[in-house]
């Protein structure tokens, strides 16, 4: 089966449907890892044009603390006034979407988290250390995470000893760069963001994965940025969030 990952689309019509269009004829289903809502000033838009599509989809921490089920004075100023503003905007349908989602699941092969095997919904797997701690936590080949922004592959070996091997992201490629089922080990796995990039690149993330080929493609691709901005302004939103999506920050 040929699927689209994606995660973190955090309300960026703009974005998701850059991606949409990217990729489009290339995947069959969506895999999203969580945040569908937060940050941006499209969320009952973005729910709805994933519906429309055949996907699975997970919940993740600001979609949670949009349901009222964390404690939102642990994010950051902008943050909690991206989750108010967005509690007030929803509708019922979005937010009776959310509610359904579940944080954690397997498919076949593969494990899905937003954040972690671990920690489904809030654990940033950003280093070896982190990422071999988690190896643990799932049995499948597979674990495919989201919630950092950034995109990067761990790679769990043990052939006498074990290692943590760290892939970043190829995209000068046109077929993928890296054909991780001919390979003897166990990985994690992050697309990256769609909507809120964090490794300096603002262009939206995404990747696919042919489960029949076994291969995984890192992809990015531009997106007017300035309408999302727009919008995010018109609302009132954080100066902050609004300048962050112009350098993927």
């Amino acid at each position: 089966m040929r699927i689209l990952i994606i995660s973190d689309i955090h309300a960026n019509l703009a974005a998701f449907q850059a991606v949409l269009t990217d990729a489009e004829g290339q995947w069959d289903t969506i895999w999203f890892l969580g945040d569908l809502v937060g940050y941006g000033p499209d969320p009952n838009e973005c729910v709805a044009e994933l519906q429309k599509y055949d996907h699975i989809a997970l919940t993740g921490n600001h979609d949670q603390a949009v349901l009222g089920n964390l404690d939102i004075t642990t994010f950051n100023r902008e943050a909690i006034a991206a989750i108010t503003w967005t509690q007030e905007t929803i509708d019922e349908d979005t937010r009776s979407y959310l509610v359904e989602r579940p944080s954690k699941l397997v498919e076949g092969n593969f494990t899905l988290a937003h954040a972690s095997p671990r920690h489904p919904v809030w654990e940033y797997i950003l280093d070896p250390h982190t990422a071999a701690e988690n190896f643990g936590w799932f049995e499948t080949s597979y674990c495919i995470v989201g919630h950092t922004h950034v995109p990067v592959m761990f790679e769990e070996h043990n052939n006498g000893h074990r290692t943590i091997l760290v892939r970043m992201p190829n995209y000068s490629e046109t077929i993928p760069p890296y054909e991780f089922g001919q390979v003897d080990g166990r990985f994690i796995i992050n697309p990256g963001s769609v909507g809120q990039p964090r490794d300096s690149d603002p262009r939206a993330a995404y990747a696919l994965l042919d489960t029949n080929s076994m291969t995984w493609a890192y992809k990015r691709v531009e997106y007017p940025v300035a309408e999302t901005q727009r919008k995010m302004k018109r609302f009132g939103m954080p100066q902050r969030l609004i300048d962050r999506l112009a350098h993927g920050m």
